[in-house]
């Protein structure tokens, strides 16, 4: 059975995500993580409805909002606390910080664009190896301003390849409204290229589950890609502060907080014991990574994430 067949681990998954993300925007205040961190608070029902979707083996290709995305991965909290910290004890022994994470078959990068040719490059390896594994590329709308984005749109079809292409669009690129940096539809971009696209505006988990579920499979069955986009809303500020958004937007989609909305389908007693739960997990991890070796640029030990 998979475990995301239960509605409370859904829940759980999702409220490790957003209690990670605050205890990292907290930490930041306080000067324990360094460089910069891209939070995706108010997002958190994609990635989790997303990849309770999916199959070991299969490969998740992220980007620099990439926190949700590998929790809900199942990656490790205490190796990402750490690795955000510049610890030798992190997932990639402190060498990739926020946005360069590699942990089994999870890849992240913060170059915008940049990682949906690897995706694809990584979907024909799976396709070519016939191991029956898909990708899922997660991507921002500001990511379909990059050329390149639709050179892999193009292979990814001719190829029929098996990878699903997830658009967050969080209505804003950095700070820029979506009205103002894209023209056209979203769904126009992939039937350009012949690539089935659904979109929906939904913060609600169950529902991206059963959106995903589908375009996972006819990826797997050889139909080729697939895409999903999900409309959504960050609570949080493009990266640390730099939030220019008027307070009242941000404070009306909180009516569609996902975990609020989900957590009205559950007995408030488990609620309650999977909160305790979870924030007892998110401390430990943020004590253990504070008093951790720091990471040893001079070290060629390989990362903790290498192996598959």
């Amino acid at each position: 059975m998979n475990p995301c067949d239960d509605p409370l681990e859904l829940y759980r998954r999702m409220l490790l995500i957003r209690t990670f993300e605050e205890r990292v925007l907290e930490s930041f205040a306080r000067g324990l993580v360094f460089g910069t961190t891209h939070a995706a608070i108010g997002q958190e029902a994609d990635p989790v409805g997303v990849l309770s979707c999916t199959r070991a083996g299969d490969v998740v290709v992220s980007n620099h909002r990439g926190h949700g995305h590998f929790l809900a991965y199942g990656g490790p909290v205490d190796g990402l606390a750490a690795e955000m910290m510049g610890r030798a004890s992190g997932v990639c022994r402190g060498r990739g910080g926020s946005q360069h994470l590699h942990w089994r078959d999870f890849y992240a990068s913060g170059i915008l664009g940049g990682t949906i040719p690897l995706a694809v490059g990584m979907a024909l390896a799976e396709r070519e190896r016939r191991t029956g594994h898909v990708v899922v590329a997660f991507l921002g709308d500001g990511t379909l301003g990059e050329g390149v984005v639709y050179e892999s749109l193009n292979l990814s079809s001719l190829w029929k390849l098996p990878i699903v292409l997830v658009v967050e669009n969080n209505r804003y690129a950095q700070t820029t409204p979506i009205e103002q940096h894209m023209a056209g539809s979203l769904p126009a971009r992939f039937a350009a290229f012949g690539i089935p696209a659904i979109e929906r505006d939904t913060t609600d988990v169950l529902e991206v589950r059963r959106l995903a579920q589908p375009l996972i499979d006819a990826a797997r069955s050889g139909a080729g890609p697939q895409a999903l986009i999900l409309h959504t809303y960050r609570f949080s500020a493009h990266s640390k502060g730099d939030d220019t958004r008027d307070p009242a937007e941000v404070e009306s989609y909180r009516r569609a907080d996902p975990l609020p909305v989900h957590a009205a389908r559950l007995a408030a007693p488990d609620v309650e014991r999977v909160e305790r739960e979870v924030q007892a997990a998110v401390d430990q991890a943020f004590r253990a990574a504070e008093t951790a070796a720091p990471a040893d640029p001079r070290s060629l030990t390989p990362a903790l994430g290498s192996e598959r």
